[in-house]
């Protein structure tokens, strides 16, 4: 075995401890600690109002420079990276990185930066750039995407089947240490052992620019001497704030439609009380759990995705061919749709006729910066893909009266699904917007009551 997988092997075996003790007899306490973390968790300011604040702490500390906290300045990183050779960008924006991603794509163009669906089909757009110039590229994920990439990362990039360099930009939501939300926290701590199994060396990317270019000359060597992927992980706030300046079509569709929660608040005003709802990850769920509390009522009906990105429809489906009796509404995104998109086929492969895909459309990864989607261009239409795919019917909504006539029509009319509704929406949330105050697993408890009771399948 390659000494590199061996030297990643041991290191693994660090943490087995965290992944044993999580799954083993902490998990009530892991449970009770989940439901204090949402019931209590405080309005948070924004990155930018804790960056301001931090650079009046940095003046305050005067001659303690030890209390200085560093930011990473965006610019300084990118001209960094392009220092040790690397000019191409690939991947899928994560909050994390927002501020960097922004700066890509305002400063490197199209043919050097390709936002994918997938982080698999990011590591691929690498791999094929390497075989087309010889070079490595950099690509960006949030953590929870190694999920997607675990697959060409070993099975095209390892040494002994391609050995494909690539320096590889890793968002860590839920570092050890740091409050994050439930799904993230698990990701989080077992993210290291992750790229250890997988013999892909890494480092934790400093928050100051001398640091951070000695760690992009230890990657440097690293992709020379073995033509492997080389990671960065990437702590909460490393990166100053940068907003996107570059226009696109996506500033016009802000200032013409309606928000995803008033349109959200439209598909509930339309549902049926027996109607079972299934909502994407993200702010959509957020929107969704919040305005069951302002319109009193119960949380029940819903589950809420909040993680396992571009899954919704998948869950749906399994709901929808077991409770043939109840109609299932999936609340979806375009990035999400996107992400795995074959789940399209599989629902019209089965046709369940109580199916109704709604996907919220703002032509952006709106819950991790704003970045623009491949459903942002004109020419790209999410009903064609879904009638190609094999759904019975769809619309395309942009008003509160055009989403309740399509969800209505589908009730009155008992026509047979899979129906797919798009609705144009904008990007953006509420600054104040909360969190769901009840854990996901008391979600999965209540849920499961409510389509046990609620009509036989």
């Amino acid at each position: 075995m390659h000494s590199s997988i061996l030297k990643s092997l041991r290191l693994a075996q660090n943490f087995v401890p965290i992944l044993t003790n999580f799954s083993s007899g902490q998990g009530q306490i892991v449970h009770n600690n989940i439901i204090r973390w949402y019931s209590r968790y405080p309005s948070v300011p924004s990155h930018e109002e804790q960056y301001q604040e931090q650079k009046k702490r940095n003046e305050e500390a005067g001659v303690l420079t030890e209390l200085v906290r560093d930011f990473l300045d965006p610019a300084a990183f990118y001209d960094a990276v392009k220092n040790i050779g690397i000019d191409f960008f690939t991947g899928v924006p994560d909050s994390l990185l927002k501020d960097f991603c922004a700066y890509v794509s305002d400063h490197v163009p199209e043919t050097k930066h390709v936002i994918t669906c997938n982080e698999g089909a990011a590591i691929a757009v690498a791999a094929g750039y390497h075989l087309a110039t010889g070079r490595a590229s950099m690509v960006y994920m949030q953590n929870s995407g190694l999920g997607n990439a675990v697959n060409p990362l070993v099975s095209l990039c390892a040494p002994e089947v391609y050995s494909i360099p690539m320096l590889v930009l890793i968002g860590w939501r839920g570092e050890p240490g740091k409050r994050d939300e439930p799904q993230h926290r698990v990701q989080g701590q077992v993210t290291p052992g992750l790229l250890a199994a997988l013999g892909i060396p890494f480092q934790p990317l400093p928050d100051y620019i001398e640091g951070a270019e000695q760690a992009l000359y230890t990657a440097k060597k690293h992709l020379e001497r073995t033509g492997t992927p080389y990671g960065l992980l990437v702590k909460r706030q490393t990166f100053t704030p940068y907003k996107m300046v570059k226009k696109t079509l996506l500033d016009e569709y802000d200032r013409i439609y309606m928000s995803r929660e008033s349109a959200i608040e439209s598909i509930i005003e339309a549902a049926h009380d027996r109607d079972i709802v299934v909502g994407t990850t993200g702010m959509l769920s957020r929107e969704l759990f919040e305005l069951r509390k302002k319109r009193e009522e119960g949380h029940e009906r819903d589950f809420l995705t909040v993680g396992s990105m571009g899954h919704a429809s998948s869950i749906a489906l399994g709901i929808a061919l077991h409770k043939k009796n109840r109609r299932i509404v999936c609340l979806d995104g375009d990035g999400s749709v996107l992400m795995h998109m074959g789940s399209l086929a599989t629902v019209a492969q089965h046709s369940p006729p109580n199916f109704v895909h709604i996907v919220l459309n703002n032509g952006a990864h709106d819950s991790v910066g704003g970045q623009p989607t491949a459903a942002e261009r004109s020419s790209f239409s999410i009903t064609g893909l879904a009638l190609a795919a094999g759904y019975k019917h769809t619309w395309v909504c942009c008003t509160h009266d055009e989403i309740v006539n399509s969800i209505r029509t589908i009730e009155q009319n008992g026509i047979h699904g899979p129906h797919l509704v798009e609705i144009k929406i904008s990007r953006g949330s509420r600054k104040d917007l909360g969190r769901p105050t009840r854990s996901p697993v008391q979600n999965k408890v209540d849920f499961m009551h409510f389509l046990a009771i609620n009509g036989d399948s």
